[in-house]
């Protein structure tokens, strides 16, 4: 089921819940400049496992609305408690990929990991996300001409092959985010640094990184897994930056593995 949380005043985030009855709960938060729809095939083959899965649109993006403010790490990760309180979850898996995983990792250091009982980081936009000229030429492009900015990041996000309708199909899912909201993410990942928030992440940590990942360097991923304990890092030999999509069997089988076993995956 769909339904809007109110985490401000004039601010809904849209949530999809399924199987809400399930076992054990995961919450997925999507990439920029994504939406939760990129996790369809989790979402395709979980629930039927038992999981309930939940997959957040952030402020800007996908079905949420779209205010012209609030997109910095401390209010990103704020909406997601708000969602969090709002349908009372406890004990549940949280699960970011890219910004996602940066918006995640500040959750944890400023919410002392509320209601998490494991983290799970793909491919990561964290400790840092762009550099400078990768964010000075991504926004440069996104207020002159955005969809050629979104197809540049399709371009560049898989390292197999994908077909013309996927293709499609993920540069519609970037125009959905408003201008404002992608641009300001840019900004964001550009100037901002999460360093500080790893030594607080205390939760057994999965992290997901695709070796030919060419959005985030696969060397931030093992920087990840140096400075957050209990941590584990699994390295994905036949994808980019969407490893949920590119190796998404063994994505799937990894994913509840690590939620279903006490003992940290080696």
């Amino acid at each position: 089921m769909g339904y809007f949380v109110d985490v401000e005043p004039g601010v809904n985030l849209f949530v999809e819940d399924i199987n809400p009855g399930g076992s054990k709960t995961i919450v997925f938060i999507h990439g920029w400049p994504l939406s939760h729809k990129q996790f369809e095939y989790q979402f395709n083959v979980l629930p039927a496992m038992g999981y309930r899965c939940i997959g957040i649109d952030w402020r800007g993006f996908g079905h949420s609305d779209k205010p012209i403010g609030g997109y910095n790490f401390d209010r990103l990760a704020d909406d997601i408690r708000a969602v969090v309180a709002a349908l009372q979850l406890n004990n549940f898996t949280l699960a970011g990929h890219s910004t996602g995983g940066a918006i995640a990792i500040r959750y944890m250091a400023r919410y002392n990991g509320y209601g998490v009982s494991k983290l799970v980081l793909i491919d990561a936009a964290a400790p840092t996300g762009f550099t400078t000229e990768t964010a000075n030429k991504l926004l440069a492009e996104t207020l002159n001409d955005r969809p050629k900015m979104l197809q540049g990041v399709t371009d560049t996000f898989f390292f197999q092959y994908i077909t013309v309708p996927f293709s499609d199909w993920f540069f519609q899912m970037g125009l959905q985010a408003a201008s404002w909201s992608t641009a300001a993410i840019i900004i964001l990942l550009r100037d901002e640094n999460l360093m500080a928030d790893l030594p607080k992440i205390v939760v057994p940590t999965l992290i997901i990184h695709g070796i030919h990942d060419r959005v985030i360097p696969f060397t931030q991923a093992q920087e990840l897994k140096q400075k957050i304990r209990n941590s584990v890092l699994v390295p994905f030999q036949y994808s980019g930056h969407g490893p949920f999509w590119e190796e998404r069997d063994k994505f799937n089988q990894l994913l509840t593995q690590f939620i279903d076993y006490e003992a940290m995956i080696v």
